[in-house]
């Protein structure tokens, strides 16, 4: 009986990507200054283009500004770290 429930049970779904953030900072060790500068300066534009965006419309993701803030703190930790 226990047999035939196996079979009759849908395939497993895939597990969900990971939210942008979620352990991103262990990842941010292992780069170079360079690489640290460049992705400061991504965050600090996306954090720019979301704000803009923001003034006409309500966001959808309410803690989209306060996440890459935190990821901003990260990378300039980091590149403090290095000098």
């Amino acid at each position: 009986m226990k047999e035939q429930n196996k079979k009759n049970l849908p395939p497993k779904t895939p597990s969900l990507p990971k939210v942008a953030g979620m352990n991103q900072h262990r990842t941010e060790k292992g780069m170079k200054e360079e690489e640290l500068r460049k992705k400061l300066a991504d965050l600090e534009e996306s954090l720019r283009v979301i704000r803009f965006k923001g003034q006409g419309s309500k966001s959808k993701n309410v803690k989209e500004v306060a996440t890459i803030k935190k990821q901003i703190a990260r990378v300039l930790t980091e590149i403090n770290r290095k000098k």
